[in-house]
């Protein structure tokens, strides 16, 4: 875990994160807390790294979801250098 991210105020977030009892709730909190862009972003790494999962290139996760090659990359090194964060989801998914 990155220790620059290890904050009281990410602590925070996250206890706040953990409250959320369904889609509707993470709904109205995201759209409180972030813009449409930003959930966009976050919505479309996810989407990148499922993909990458699933063997896809970066031509077809590029043309599904409209992200750059930089940032497959980045979703990328994160699956294979990462925390398993992606992973830990993924399999509680069944991914």
């Amino acid at each position: 875990m990155n220790p620059k991210i290890r904050t009281e105020a990410v602590d925070h977030l996250f206890e706040a994160i953990l409250t959320l009892k369904d889609k509707d709730e993470c709904y109205n909190f995201f759209e409180d807390l972030c813009t449409v862009n930003e959930l966009l972003s976050l919505s479309q790494r996810y989407e990148v790294a499922s993909m990458l999962k699933e063997k896809k290139t970066y031509l077809e996760i590029a043309e599904k979801t409209g992200a750059s090659t930089a940032t497959i990359s980045r979703v990328n090194r994160s699956l294979n250098y990462g925390c398993d964060g992606y992973e830990l989801v993924f399999s509680r998914l069944d991914k």
